[in-house]
């Protein structure tokens, strides 16, 4: 008889939950605060938090935060969404010397933990995991947690925090229509939510109608305001990041993560280390911009079992981009290559019936010499055949294939000189099923 698979008993467990409430995004703070109450509210016990909402650069900021207090040997907590590979992604207990996943058997007796102690009463899969994951933080001592918003930021379970050491709104974009509003005044309405009286508050650059409902609800809150191009710039100056705020000057090397996006998410990291009042020294930003890791963003993938089935003088890139916005910086990254070394790109893409297919793909005309859409092993993803006929319509040569491998197979064998730069992109779910794929899953 064969052992079971990590993992199994958790995989139990979430679907027991998903049960105890049929949708799995209902926003709302009643359900977690009386779950929190139930387990003795863990949310009071934490490390000290930085907050984090937006639509695109939150887990990058979140990562440079990261990097930056683990090289000044400081123990960090993180919480992000969603995962990757392994629900266990989504929790990191802060360590000397690095944080580490949380091991199976303590993610499942927490779970368990808050199971019991919410019965039979509805709840949100998330909202258990930010329970479980508050416990878990509460239990472990660290100097800092970082907390990432699942979605939005006013009704979002992670805030119920009452006063974080700061709170961080990284660029805003048209993204979860149907949750968050139809427009971008609304989807920052939801997004500033987490802003709290007298704390410091960490703006990126944002479009003018976000950043004045951003500031009209810090004024209505009394937050701080620290706004990019204002309060503080991240520049690129002769390939390092140059920032500064009225504390002073950092020059600094290129963030690891590429894109000219990261530049902005890397000035946020450190705008709210120094909002927060952290003494830290620079060298630790300096180490922070090239220890920096978070998978599937702009992530080359030079090693593992599908890299192997392209011709070895091309290249497999990876990201999980999955709006318009996100489809803008990775377009300018990719840009950004064939200034470097010119190759023929070819995208391989796999998107949710949720996202805007079109916007996406439409930051790629003129770039892209050949789409291959691919099914997402998930409800509500567009069928390969509706992605490339979507992909068609912007201008884009597209055919479908029924898997990553084929679609490697195709962009391997197409009659490009050089060798082609592919770029696998379109969603979240997509990269997780293609790092397991290639044997290379976060750690």
């Amino acid at each position: 008889m064969s052992a079971p698979r990590p993992g199994a008993a958790l995989d139990a467990m979430l679907a027991r939950l998903l049960a105890l409430h049929p949708r799995r995004i209902d926003l709302s703070l009643a359900r977690i605060e009386r779950l929190l109450a139930a387990l003795g509210d863990p949310q009071r016990r934490l490390p000290p938090v930085i907050h984090v909402a937006g639509t695109n650069g939150k887990g990058s900021t979140v990562a440079f935060m990261r990097a930056i207090l683990e090289a000044a040997d400081k123990r960090v907590h993180v919480y992000t969404s969603p995962h990757l590979v392994r629900l266990n992604e989504r929790f990191r207990i802060g360590e000397a010397g690095g944080g580490r996943l949380v091991a199976d058997d303590e993610l499942a007796a927490a779970l368990g933990e808050c199971e019991a102690r919410n019965g039979d009463a509805p709840i949100t899969v998330f909202e258990i995991e930010t329970a479980a994951a508050f416990l878990l933080f509460a239990r472990h001592p660290a100097d800092v947690l970082l907390l990432e918003v699942g979605l939005g930021g006013r009704l979002d379970a992670t805030n119920v925090v009452d006063r974080p050491l700061a709170s961080v709104i990284t660029r805003l974009s048209i993204d979860h229509r149907e949750f968050l509003g139809e427009t971008l005044t609304a989807i920052a309405a939801e997004k500033a939510g987490i802003l709290k009286a007298g704390v410091p508050a960490v703006i990126a650059s944002q479009a003018r109608e976000a950043l004045a409902v951003i500031e009209r609800q810090a004024a209505r809150v009394k937050a701080l305001l620290a706004i990019a191009g204002e309060h503080w710039t991240a520049t690129e100056e002769r390939g390092r990041l140059v920032y500064q705020d009225d504390n002073g000057l950092l020059d600094l090397p290129a963030p690891k993560l590429y894109g000219r996006h990261q530049f902005e998410n890397a000035g946020a990291a450190i705008a709210a280390l120094r909002a927060s009042g952290l003494k830290l020294p620079a060298a630790a930003f300096e180490a922070g911009m090239v220890r920096v890791e978070w998978p599937a963003r702009m992530q080359r993938l030079a090693h593992g079992r599908l890299a192997a089935l392209l011709p070895p003088e091309s290249e497999l890139w990876l990201d999980g981009g999955h709006n318009a916005d996100g489809g803008r910086a990775i377009a300018a990254a990719l840009a950004d290559l064939e200034e470097r070394v010119s190759r023929p790109l070819v995208l391989i893409v796999g998107m949710m019936s949720s996202k805007d297919s079109e916007g996406f793909l439409r930051n790629f005309s003129g770039l892209a010499r050949r789409v291959i859409a691919v099914p997402i092993h998930q409800d509500n993803a567009v069928p390969a055949a509706t992605l490339a006929a979507i992909a068609q319509n912007v201008g884009i040569p597209a055919l479908p294939r029924d898997d990553i491998e084929s679609a490697l197979g195709v962009a391997g064998k197409l009659d490009l000189e050089p060798a082609p730069r592919v770029l696998i992109t379109g969603s979240l779910y997509l990269a997780g099923e293609v790092l397991a794929a290639n044997g290379t899953p976060p750690q």
